[in-house]
């Protein structure tokens, strides 16, 4: 998106878009699931937001980025952070997302629900004195 990228308000949502793995369009490209973001009362960019599927794709890919190597290859503490991480982001509303989480983190689809259960059941249950 060449000329409109230049533009200070499209500069600034761009880090975000990036984030979320969406795209940004010229305002006339939009299409109706698109999201057009005005400036100063003017159309400034569309936003095309990812597919579910692709924002787990996006999710995994980044948590890897971050972590500098495979998931696969993190400690069992750390993949249980991730997966606590991904439910909050609502990663295991996604159809088969357990299975692409656990396939990301080298784990079964049993480990991953060991996870997630063992996180409800921490906050769950009372603090002692």
């Amino acid at each position: 998106m060449s000329g409109v990228a230049d533009e200070p308000f499209v500069a600034a949502v761009k880090p975000l878009v990036d984030a979320m793995g969406g795209r940004l369009l010229p305002p006339d490209e939009a299409g109706p699931d698109d999201v057009v973001l005005a400036w100063e009362g003017a159309d400034a960019v569309a936003v095309r937001l990812p597919q579910l599927a692709d924002s787990l794709d996006h999710l995994l890919a980044a948590l890897e980025r971050r972590h500098g190597r495979p998931l696969a290859g993190l400690d069992r503490r750390t993949k249980q952070e991730i997966v606590r991480s991904l439910e909050a982001r609502g990663a295991f509303a996604v159809r088969h997302g357990v299975e692409t989480v656990a396939g990301a983190l080298g784990v079964s689809r049993f480990t991953v629900y060991n996870y997630l259960n063992r996180e409800k059941g921490s906050r769950g249950s009372p603090e002692g004195p």
